[in-house]
């Protein structure tokens, strides 16, 4: 019996353990600011949090991929506003493969996400997000041809990364 009680002992503290190891939604809503130490692409940094570098995806927006029509734009772009810089991380949500989803404050104010739609950088990303602010900045960088809207027909980056069959992109 004894050993029973430690099994059980044991499970449960270790359930208690994942639990406050996992992201809540407080943590998810939880803002804080780091210094950005590498930009992945146009839509996702790496930031250093607590000592441990943590990936971030820019919410609500999609850039173009590497090897894409405005890929490396979208890169520079996001390096020259971030690299080595203190942002404001404004973690919104945390998908199922741990990647934080977030809205990330520039020094100046700006919004990393909205900046990058305003210059033409970005789609905005409706499967994801609801947020028309977002919607309105497309349309008008879209009117303006600016950036990526200069191409009469810019591939989307979902399609991209994988061609949708039977389904138009």
């Amino acid at each position: 019996m004894p050993c029973r009680v430690s099994i059980v002992l044991l499970v449960a503290f270790t359930g208690l353990l994942v639990f406050l190891h996992c992201p809540t939604s407080s943590a998810q809503g939880a803002d804080f600011t780091s210094k950005v130490v590498r930009v992945i692409d146009g839509d996702t940094i790496e930031v250093v949090h607590n000592g441990v570098p943590v990936r971030i995806l820019l919410r609500g927006i999609d850039c173009p991929e590497k090897g894409q029509p405005y890929g490396d734009k979208a890169k520079q772009f996001t390096s020259e506003r971030t690299s080595g810089k203190l942002v404001t991380v404004k973690v919104k949500e945390i998908d199922k493969y741990g990647r934080r989803a977030a809205d990330v404050v520039l020094p100046d104010g700006a919004v990393l996400n909205r900046e990058l739609l305003k210059a033409g950088l970005a789609w905005w990303y409706r499967q994801y997000s609801k947020d028309k602010n977002l919607e309105v900045l497309e349309k008008e960088a879209k009117a303006a041809k600016r950036g990526l809207w200069a191409d009469p027909n810019p591939v989307p980056p979902w399609c991209w990364r994988k061609p949708q069959k039977g389904r138009e992109c």
